[in-house]
């Protein structure tokens, strides 16, 4: 697959000589060194599924008045941070098939200002997936340990200035990271921020898990039967780790490739590991598939309205 202009650069680190990496690839081993040919049309597939499933979601929330709330919106902006990956990847893909059959004829300049373009919506997606993950963390968090003032605390008035905020700074810092991408500094401020949110994650999951415990305990203790709110709670907490370790899972080895091209460009393990970059993207795109399946399937609200969205029950 072609990629775009810093994506492809961070296939082939610009730190190290193309000299040191094509010995650093003999050297390191052989035919496991030489990564995986994707073919185009699974991305192409995976994108389009995302894109369908992603909008189904935002129509859901747009669609029933039981969840126009702070949590549902932040959901939806996460959804709409999946869309922008599932976009960017299909118009680069449509952009360079066009190029390549000559069907499309642009000059050199154009070109790469369309991949500029490009490349700005896949970063913006990256910071505000993030970004949005530990919003709706946050929010989970305010739910269960302050119930009470919750309606004071995460007002419509302050999710949307949050919301606001956030893709505001999404757009600022992915225009930055396609101006500089060559600077290791960049890296390390994207590769730090992404240790900073699953840092912050972990920690309110843990709180959050412990305060479960805590509750199962008691109501063992007593024989007495779960109350719907604690129920609610415990199963918001399972919901949103599951969304960390999807999102962990499918962003970890990339993040982790930015590490290895920040620490070790030219050592024979790190730059077979740089061979498998379209897996690395793969992986990126299966989180924006998974994530809205696993919204359908958790939230029984979500997914009776998913099911009027299908049958076109307006």
């Amino acid at each position: 697959m072609s990629t775009l202009a810093p994506l492809r650069l961070l296939r082939e680190p610009w730190n190290a000589s193309e000299g040191n990496q094509s010995n650093a690839t003999l050297g390191a081993g052989g035919g496991w060194c030489q990564g995986l040919d994707i073919p185009n049309e699974l991305f192409l597939v995976l994108g389009l599924v995302s894109l369908v499933e992603n909008l189904l979601v935002v129509a859901a929330i747009l669609k029933n008045r039981n969840l126009h709330s702070p949590t549902y919106y932040f959901i939806c902006c996460l959804a709409v941070s999946d869309m922008l990956v599932s976009i960017s990847n299909l118009a680069e893909m449509l952009f360079m098939l066009l190029l390549e059959h000559g069907v499309l004829v642009m000059r050199p300049s154009i070109v790469r200002h369309m991949d500029n373009v490009i490349d700005t919506l896949i970063c913006s997606s990256v910071v505000s997936s993030l970004s949005f993950l530990g919003v709706i963390a946050v929010d989970r968090y305010i739910t269960i340990f302050y119930a009470l003032r919750y309606h004071s605390i995460m007002t419509l008035q302050r999710a949307v200035v949050t919301m606001a905020s956030i893709w505001l700074a999404s757009t600022v810092s992915s225009t930055v990271l396609i101006t500089y991408y060559r600077s290791n500094t960049i890296l390390l401020c994207l590769i730090g921020f992404f240790l900073f949110m699953l840092v912050l994650m972990l920690v309110l999951y843990i709180h959050m898990f412990a305060l479960a415990r805590h509750h199962l305990h008691s109501i063992s203790s007593q024989q007495k039967p779960p109350t719907a709110h604690r129920g609610g709670s415990l199963k918001g907490a399972v919901t949103l780790t599951i969304l960390l370790g999807v999102f962990f899972i499918c962003w970890g080895p990339f993040f982790f490739h930015l590490i290895l091209i920040v620490t070790c460009p030219t050592n024979p393990f790190c730059t077979c590991f740089f061979s498998y970059f379209n897996l690395f993207l793969i992986l990126i795109i299966c989180n924006s598939v998974i994530d809205p399946l696993i919204y359908a399937f958790r939230s029984q609200e979500l997914r009776r309205t998913l099911r009027e969205v299908v049958t076109c029950s307006w």
